[in-house]
């Protein structure tokens, strides 16, 4: 299955509202929401991230049929560096490759477009889908404190 990135766009809210609002996807990650997120909420979330200067958030997306399915990006971008963040919104889609194409897009991103130098993220210790993802695209486990593992991956 063939996806590709495009830059969120702020009607992505009226799809992914319904994603900050599934407890699975939320099971393994530190920014669960504290409250049911409404179309609105989340109309206000993407509008104040896409006014950032120091973020690239782009929406993962299937090819052929251009469905929105769900989100990729680069956060704390300062000093060459930057955080790194994906998740798939779509539960039809879990387990079929797409977090590491996404992944591997978006670290060409970062890397030849906004020319960084290191990306780095924070994942749950019992997140072991992601973990061998992050490994296959090349990022190496830096440090481990309690239930969460820092990975970076460097420019070569």
């Amino acid at each position: 299955m063939k996806i590709y990135l495009r830059k969120l766009e702020i009607n992505d809210a009226l799809i992914s509202y319904r994603w900050r609002n599934n407890p699975k996807i939320w099971a393994l990650t530190g920014n669960r929401p504290d409250r049911v997120i409404t179309p609105e909420i989340e109309l206000d979330w993407i509008k104040k991230v896409l006014s950032r200067n120091n973020e690239y958030r782009c929406a993962i997306c299937i090819e052929g049929t251009d469905e929105y399915i769900g989100n990729v990006q680069l956060t704390n971008i300062n000093n060459g560096c930057a955080e790194f963040h994906i998740f798939i919104g779509e539960e039809k889609y879990w387990g079929k490759g797409i977090g590491t194409v996404a992944t591997k897009q978006m670290i060409k991103i970062g890397f030849e477009k906004l020319e960084l130098n290191e990306i780095y993220l924070f994942v749950h210790k019992l997140n072991i889908p992601a973990i061998k993802v992050y490994l296959n695209c090349g990022f190496v486990i830096e440090q481990s404190d309690g239930n969460q593992i820092k990975m970076v991956i460097r420019k070569q």
